[in-house]
């Protein structure tokens, strides 16, 4: 069980970080967004505007995506493992 979660934990950061490299690029710079504006919500109806404008919620969720994936197959790799013993 405990293999199980850490391999579930290690492939959903892996999908994280994949998922921000692939998704996380500003369509204007092709810069990456900094990692505490992607993860923190807007508080002010002008930086909501620039997010939706900048697509901030589709790359947001593309980047969760990704790492629910990593989640995912971490877990089932875990569960594999677990069962050839």
């Amino acid at each position: 069980m405990r293999n199980l979660i850490i391999l579930a934990v290690i492939f959903g950061i892996v999908g994280l970080v994949v998922g921000y490299l692939i998704f996380g690029r500003l369509e204007f710079t092709n810069e990456l967004i900094p990692v505490g504006q992607l993860f923190s919500s807007g508080n002010s109806l002008f930086g909501e505007i620039g997010r939706q404008i900048a697509g901030f919620q589709a790359k947001r969720q593309s980047i969760y995506i990704s790492g629910g994936v990593g989640v995912l197959v971490g877990g089932v790799l875990g569960f594999a493992l677990r069962r050839r013993r």
